[in-house]
Protein backbone atom coordinates (compact mmCIF):
# COMPACT_ATOMS: atom_id res chain seq x y z
CA UNK A 1 0.00 0.00 0.00
CA UNK A 2 2.95 2.30 1.02
CA UNK A 3 4.78 1.50 -2.63
CA UNK A 4 1.19 2.43 -4.53
CA UNK A 5 0.93 5.62 -2.22
CA UNK A 6 4.43 6.96 -3.36
CA UNK A 7 4.06 5.54 -6.83
CA UNK A 8 0.42 8.27 -6.59
CA UNK A 9 2.84 11.18 -4.99
CA UNK A 10 5.36 10.82 -7.26
CA UNK A 11 3.39 10.80 -10.53
CA UNK A 12 1.67 13.88 -9.09
CA UNK A 13 4.50 15.55 -8.30
CA UNK A 14 5.97 15.08 -12.56
CA UNK A 15 2.44 16.50 -13.06
CA UNK A 16 2.99 19.27 -11.20
CA UNK A 17 6.27 20.03 -12.76
CA UNK A 18 5.07 20.04 -16.23
CA UNK A 19 3.32 23.27 -15.84
CA UNK A 20 6.63 24.78 -14.35
CA UNK A 21 8.52 23.75 -18.17
CA UNK A 22 5.54 24.90 -20.39
CA UNK A 23 5.00 28.38 -21.84
CA UNK A 24 1.45 28.58 -20.83
CA UNK A 25 2.41 31.45 -18.61
CA UNK A 26 3.78 33.44 -21.61
CA UNK A 27 1.95 36.17 -22.82
CA UNK A 28 1.66 36.86 -26.88
CA UNK A 29 4.33 39.31 -27.40
CA UNK A 30 7.08 38.41 -25.39
CA UNK A 31 10.42 38.75 -26.96
CA UNK A 32 12.37 35.58 -28.20
CA UNK A 33 15.24 36.61 -25.35
CA UNK A 34 12.89 36.30 -22.43
CA UNK A 35 11.39 33.12 -23.71
CA UNK A 36 14.68 31.70 -24.19
CA UNK A 37 15.57 32.72 -20.64
CA UNK A 38 12.23 31.33 -19.15
CA UNK A 39 12.63 28.08 -21.04
CA UNK A 40 16.27 27.45 -21.58
CA UNK A 41 17.67 27.10 -25.49
CA UNK A 42 15.81 25.50 -27.67
CA UNK A 43 16.06 22.01 -29.37
CA UNK A 44 15.41 22.97 -32.78
CA UNK A 45 15.04 26.84 -35.04
CA UNK A 46 12.87 27.24 -38.02
CA UNK A 47 13.10 29.87 -40.17
CA UNK A 48 9.91 31.15 -41.50
CA UNK A 49 6.47 30.72 -40.24
CA UNK A 50 3.50 28.32 -41.99
CA UNK A 51 2.03 30.22 -45.02
CA UNK A 52 6.09 32.13 -46.14
CA UNK A 53 5.35 34.62 -43.28
CA UNK A 54 8.51 36.19 -42.03
CA UNK A 55 9.25 35.30 -38.46
CA UNK A 56 10.73 31.79 -36.95
CA UNK A 57 9.79 28.86 -35.09
CA UNK A 58 11.26 27.54 -31.78
CA UNK A 59 11.57 23.84 -30.62
CA UNK A 60 10.98 22.96 -26.80
CA UNK A 61 11.53 19.02 -26.12
CA UNK A 62 10.21 18.89 -22.46
CA UNK A 63 8.80 16.52 -19.88
CA UNK A 64 9.12 13.05 -18.36
CA UNK A 65 10.58 10.84 -21.47
CA UNK A 66 10.19 13.64 -23.98
CA UNK A 67 6.69 13.56 -24.01
CA UNK A 68 5.69 17.59 -25.08
CA UNK A 69 7.36 19.26 -27.71
CA UNK A 70 6.50 22.95 -27.67
CA UNK A 71 6.50 25.00 -31.02
CA UNK A 72 6.93 28.81 -30.44
CA UNK A 73 6.38 31.11 -33.42
CA UNK A 74 7.61 34.47 -33.72
CA UNK A 75 7.37 37.07 -35.48
CA UNK A 76 9.52 39.18 -37.83
CA UNK A 77 10.35 41.17 -34.74
CA UNK A 78 11.13 38.18 -32.64
CA UNK A 79 7.83 39.16 -30.64
CA UNK A 80 5.35 35.57 -29.55
CA UNK A 81 2.56 35.26 -31.37
CA UNK A 82 1.36 31.39 -30.63
CA UNK A 83 2.41 28.22 -28.92
CA UNK A 84 1.50 24.88 -29.45
CA UNK A 85 2.21 21.11 -27.87
CA UNK A 86 2.85 19.34 -31.47
CA UNK A 87 3.40 15.62 -29.83
CA UNK A 88 -0.49 14.85 -30.36
CA UNK A 89 -2.36 12.75 -32.63
CA UNK A 90 -3.51 15.51 -35.06
CA UNK A 91 -0.54 16.47 -35.50
CA UNK A 92 0.56 13.22 -36.66
CA UNK A 93 -2.10 12.41 -38.92
CA UNK A 94 -1.13 15.07 -41.01
CA UNK A 95 2.36 13.54 -41.57
CA UNK A 96 2.47 12.05 -44.81
CA UNK A 97 5.02 10.01 -46.81
CA UNK A 98 7.35 11.84 -48.97
CA UNK A 99 7.71 14.62 -46.82
CA UNK A 100 11.13 15.42 -45.92
CA UNK A 101 13.04 15.43 -42.99
CA UNK A 102 12.90 18.83 -42.00
CA UNK A 103 8.78 18.87 -43.06
CA UNK A 104 8.74 16.65 -39.82
CA UNK A 105 10.61 18.03 -37.88
CA UNK A 106 9.32 21.68 -38.36
CA UNK A 107 5.57 19.85 -37.75
CA UNK A 108 6.46 17.60 -34.65
CA UNK A 109 9.99 18.84 -33.67
CA UNK A 110 12.80 16.58 -32.94
CA UNK A 111 11.88 12.81 -32.00
CA UNK A 112 12.72 11.25 -28.30
CA UNK A 113 14.39 8.06 -30.30
CA UNK A 114 16.20 7.55 -33.22
CA UNK A 115 17.23 4.08 -34.45
CA UNK A 116 18.73 2.70 -37.79
CA UNK A 117 17.67 0.13 -39.72
CA UNK A 118 19.84 -1.99 -41.30
CA UNK A 119 17.58 -4.17 -43.57
CA UNK A 120 15.06 -1.45 -44.79
CA UNK A 121 18.30 1.06 -44.88
CA UNK A 122 16.13 3.70 -43.07
CA UNK A 123 16.10 5.62 -39.85
CA UNK A 124 13.40 5.23 -37.47
CA UNK A 125 12.23 7.89 -35.59
CA UNK A 126 10.21 7.39 -32.69
CA UNK A 127 8.04 9.91 -30.34
CA UNK A 128 6.43 9.45 -26.96
CA UNK A 129 3.40 11.47 -26.33
CA UNK A 130 0.07 11.43 -23.94
CA UNK A 131 -1.81 8.62 -24.37
CA UNK A 132 -3.86 6.32 -22.82
CA UNK A 133 -2.29 3.34 -24.44
CA UNK A 134 1.28 1.77 -24.41
CA UNK A 135 2.38 3.00 -27.69
CA UNK A 136 4.66 5.66 -29.47
CA UNK A 137 4.23 7.32 -32.89
CA UNK A 138 7.05 6.22 -35.70
CA UNK A 139 8.07 8.21 -38.42
CA UNK A 140 10.26 5.90 -40.83
CA UNK A 141 13.14 7.67 -43.30
CA UNK A 142 14.43 6.68 -46.27
CA UNK A 143 17.74 6.67 -47.74
CA UNK A 144 16.91 10.29 -49.41
CA UNK A 145 15.40 11.46 -45.77
CA UNK A 146 11.74 11.14 -46.75
CA UNK A 147 9.62 9.58 -44.48
CA UNK A 148 8.51 5.81 -46.40
CA UNK A 149 6.16 4.83 -43.08
CA UNK A 150 4.29 6.07 -40.44
CA UNK A 151 2.68 4.61 -37.66
CA UNK A 152 2.43 3.41 -33.96
CA UNK A 153 4.08 0.84 -32.06
CA UNK A 154 4.42 -0.74 -28.39
CA UNK A 155 6.62 1.28 -26.63
CA UNK A 156 9.76 -0.38 -25.02
CA UNK A 157 9.29 1.74 -21.75
CA UNK A 158 6.21 0.86 -20.96
CA UNK A 159 6.23 -2.47 -18.32
CA UNK A 160 4.29 -5.22 -19.54
CA UNK A 161 2.10 -4.56 -16.79
CA UNK A 162 1.36 -0.81 -17.40
CA UNK A 163 -0.51 -1.99 -20.79
CA UNK A 164 -4.24 -0.93 -20.81
CA UNK A 165 -5.44 -2.82 -23.58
Amino acid sequence: MRRRAASVLAAAALLAGCASYGPSSLPVGTPTGAVIERMGPPTGRYRGLDGGAPGERLEFARGPYGQHTYMLDFDADGRLLRWEQVLTEANFLKLEPGMTREEVLRRVGHPSDVRFLPRQQHQLWSYRYETPFCIWFQVSLDTANRVAELGHNVDPMCERSDRRW
